[in-house]
Formats: structure tokens, sequence, C-alpha cells
């Protein structure tokens, strides 16, 4: 029998030296690091080790971080596949970071390459090797713990004390020797989007009015309703500092009186539902000129409210007037909530129809500042996403566009819808999306 050929492991040799004092020498440090790691690997030769021709040399760099050109071409060899061992004089050659050290082993284990120092008889393909490693790696993560209690402990203590400890600058202050400090034009701005929530009630309508007054954040992006329930809710517009939930006096100027504050949050606090409901009834009807009855006689929008809620109606004009009309065949009083879901719904189909989305695909060719195909088709198949962030006065303009009449017969509804005026509707539903991909 004959024995095994053992498996052919490439050896890679670090070297480091710390200042370039005798790198000139013919023999330097370098190479006398170099000279002994070979010896090592030739002993170890019937184990299949071969050094690389490569040479991973740093002089003149420190061993207290991993910005030396030397290591980053050995990690790169390693992410490549071409590095089995990696042999050093002694291990803080390698890193006099235990962190940093950490880290290396990591790299090192997640590409199954071993580490070898030989002057320290440390090596990971043994046992007492890997015992080592763990025990080294354990009180580097024993120091990754103590220093992570320690920045919470101050953060918390000086949170406690009011002190702002960095991070995200909010709408209105800017940072002056770590501390927030007023920015009058920006806190002026801070204070007509609470005034204005307290009018409008409602963060949909008021965020969609900012976007389309070009309001920015303090990064230079148009805002979205997000981001305007976050300002809302920011309690250092109200001078604290909040930890965990906690709020604390702060350090730094209040921007929003406790009396605009508590009117803001009395409004936040009522239910979203109830919110939308409020603006609905401060809008138009979303078919108003639009509907007819079988009969061609127009369908105008009526209201009732019982209590706190509003019951919403589409009444034809011969009932509100007495005419007769001979036989009904179709209703002529309808609830406005059911009627415009059932139109919104029909033209969201109609627009994902193969007929719209060949004449919208071929007005790109022809019109100035068009959309892509990619965009197109994904503003078309998202109608129902980018519908539902319209707010009602929106919604309505929309509708206006694309429908030329709403026919209430026996059967159902007939929308007619305005061909001419999709392609018009889709690149404004194509707006948002670029905007958003931007921000």
């Amino acid at each position: 029998m004959t024995n095994p050929i053992p498996r052919k492991l490439r050896c890679a040799i670090y070297t480091r030296k710390s200042t370039e004092e005798g790198l000139e020498m013919e023999f330097n440090t370098l190479d006398a690091q170099r000279d002994a790691c070979e010896s090592y690997i030739a002993s170890q030769r019937s184990e299949g080790w071969v050094a690389t021709r490569d040479r991973y040399d740093d002089g003149g760099f420190s061993g207290g971080n991993l910005e030396r050109p030397g290591l980053k071409q050995l990690l790169t060899d390693i992410e490549d596949g071409l590095v089995d061992v990696v042999v050093v004089y002694k291990i803080d050659r390698l890193s006099r970071s235990l962190m940093d050290f950490s880290k290396l082993v990591d790299i090192f284990d997640g590409n199954g390459v071993t580490f070898v120092s030989v002057t320290q008889s440390f090596n990971t393909t043994t046992s007492m090797g890997r015992l080592t490693l763990n025990i080294l790696l354990s009180f580097a993560q024993f120091e990754r713990e103590v220093i992570g209690e320690r920045i919470r402990d101050k953060v918390a203590a000086s949170r406690k004390r009011g002190i702002w400890m960095g991070g995200y600058v909010p709408l209105g202050y800017d940072v002056q020797d770590r501390k927030l400090v007023v920015n009058e034009a920006e806190a002026a701005s801070v204070r007509r989007i609470f005034g204005r929530f307290v009018e409008l009630g409602s963060a949909t309508v008021l965020a969609r009015e900012l976007r389309r007054d070009g309001f920015r954040n303090k990064q230079g992006t148009l805002i979205d309703k997000g981001y305007l329930y976050r300002l809302l809710k920011n309690r250092v517009y109200r001078g604290e500092a909040v930890h965990k939930g906690t709020a604390y006096p702060g350090e730094h100027d209040t921007i929003i009186d406790d009396d605009l504050w508590d009117r803001a949050h009395s409004i936040l606090q009522e239910s979203p539902r109830k919110r939308a409901n409020n603006s609905r009834s401060r809008t138009p009807a979303l078919l108003k000129g639009l509907i007819f009855s079988d009969t061609g006689a127009a369908m105008t929008p009526t209201s009732t409210k019982k209590g706190a809620k509003l019951y919403r109606y589409y009444v034809s004009m011969d009932v509100i007037r007495n005419r007769e009309t001979g036989e009904e065949t179709a209703p002529t009083r309808l609830a406005a909530g059911m009627v415009e879901d059932a139109v919104v719904a029909e033209v969201r189909r109609i627009l994902q129809t193969p007929e719209v989305v060949s004449l919208v695909m071929a007005a790109p060719k022809k019109e100035k500042g068009a959309a892509s195909e990619a965009d197109t088709i994904a503003a078309l198949h998202e109608f129902k996403t980018l519908w539902s962030q319209l707010f009602p006065a929106e919604q309505a303009r929309i509708i206006q566009l694309l429908v030329r009449r709403v026919t209430v017969t026996a059967a159902g509804l007939e929308v007619d819808i305005r061909k001419e005026g999709i392609a018009g509707v889709t690149r404004e539903m194509v707006a948002p999306r670029k905007l958003e991909a931007a921000e």
C-alpha cells in the first residue's frame, strides 16, 4: 500500500514593521520574518504546505489598524480563494488590536483559512491552537460588551440631564458646540406646519399641500406623510429630551408652545378613520357632473347628517324635481361611497386592459418628456396604491380627467373613459414614482 498524497496547502506569509528604519538594508527585518516563516513552512512539507510566491509586506505601517496595503492585498487574495494558510512570525505582526484581530479571524474562518504564528506555537489547525484562539476571542467579546455598556450608561445619564447626544438634527434646530440651537427660519416653518395641521385636521392633506408647494426637509428632500407624523410627535420641539420613552427637560429652547402642541395632539389622538371622514366631508363629490340616470337626468350629490355621522348620496334630478319618468328601470338614489368605489374599481380595471396599455405606450413616442415604458406599465398596475396616496380633491380632479360619463342602468354602471386623458394622467402617476426613487 502507498501513503496518500496530502492536499497541497498554499501558505501566504505576512510580514510587518512599524517604522521604515532599516528597510533599506539588504537583509532587513521583513526579510528575517519571511525567512523564519519559510523555514517553518518547509518543516511542514510532509503535510502539503507550500509557500506562495506573492509577498505581503507592510514596511512602515502600524499594527493598530487594518489600513495597510499588504494586508489588504492578502485579504483580497483570501476572498478570491488563493490562500489556505496565513503564516506570521508573531501574532502582533498581524495586528496589535484585539478587536481587529477578531475581525481578521472571522474573515479567515469564513473562507476556510487557518492561521499560524511560528514563534508562539499558535496554529489553528490544532486543537490547542483553536482553544487559545477562542480564549482570545472571548476577551475581545468581553471588551466589546463593556465598551457598549459604558456608552449606553453615558447616553442615559446625559439624556436625563437634558443634554443632546448627537444623531439626527430635527428641522428647526442647528448644532453649535454640541448643543441644539434654534434656527429661526426653520423654526418658523415648523410652527407653520403645526398651525396648518390644526386648521386642516389631516396629515394626508397637509403633506400633499406641502409637497405641492415644494417644501423640503432638512436633508433637502420633499416630505411625506410619515415624516410629517414624526415631526408632529417630536417632543424636542417642546424643549424636552427623550430617552427610552421618558421625557426630561432639555437644555435647548422650545419652538412649539404648550397650547399649540396640545391642540395638534388632540387631533392626533382622534381615530384616523374619523379624521379621513372629516377631510372627505370638506371636499367636492367625486362624480359631481359626471353621473347620470338612464333617462339622461343628472344625479346630484346630497348628504344627510345623523348625529356625528354624515351620509352621502347621488340622487336623480328627476326625483328632486318630481318629474314623471314612466316605468322606473334603474335606481334613482345611490349611496355615494358605494358608487364611487365601483367607478374607481372600473377605472382601475380599464387602465390595465391591453388596449389601454398599448394606447399609453404609443404616447411617449409622440410626447416630449414622457416616462419610460417600465415606469408607465408599473404606474398603470399600481393605480390602486397611487390612488390611495392622493387626498380627495386630487382624486376628484383625476376622475374628471379620466371619466367622460357614468350612466346608472338597471344592470349596473356604464363608465365611459376619456381616452385622450389617459396619457396625461399616467404621466402624473409616474411623477411620484420618479420622485421617490430620487429620494
